[in-house]
């Protein structure tokens, strides 16, 4: 089977407590595990592992680098998958400051 749920894939979750926001896909894992805005300018970053059912891929890719601040290990302990969402929002603040990827910070059209 064709794996077109690559990294830096953006992605729109269809279900669950973030349904509706957008997410990009930092790495996948095809073995099948277990489950698992306030203010304008704010950029709120999580960190979840979610199934391949409950995301909607779309064709834009965002070319921010998170595989070193995100790895396998940094879910299993609240203390690292807090300080690896701290320095994913400062990465994405960051982008959001300097204007690129415009369409990813901007309110989802329907």
């Amino acid at each position: 089977m064709v794996k077109f749920l690559k990294p830096n894939k953006a992605v729109v979750l269809l279900q669950g407590r973030f349904a509706g926001r957008k997410a990009v896909i930092v790495r996948s894992f095809d073995d099948g595990l277990d489950k698992k805005t306030a203010k304008k300018s704010r950029v709120k970053a999580f960190i979840k592992l979610v199934n391949y059912n409950h995301i909607m891929p779309t064709r834009y890719t965002l070319d921010v680098d998170l595989k070193d601040v995100v790895s396998p290990d940094v879910l299993q302990s609240r203390d690292k998958k807090v300080t690896a969402a701290k320095e994913t929002k400062k990465k994405l603040e960051e982008r959001f400051k300097t204007g690129k990827n415009r369409w990813f910070f901007s309110k989802l059209r329907f």
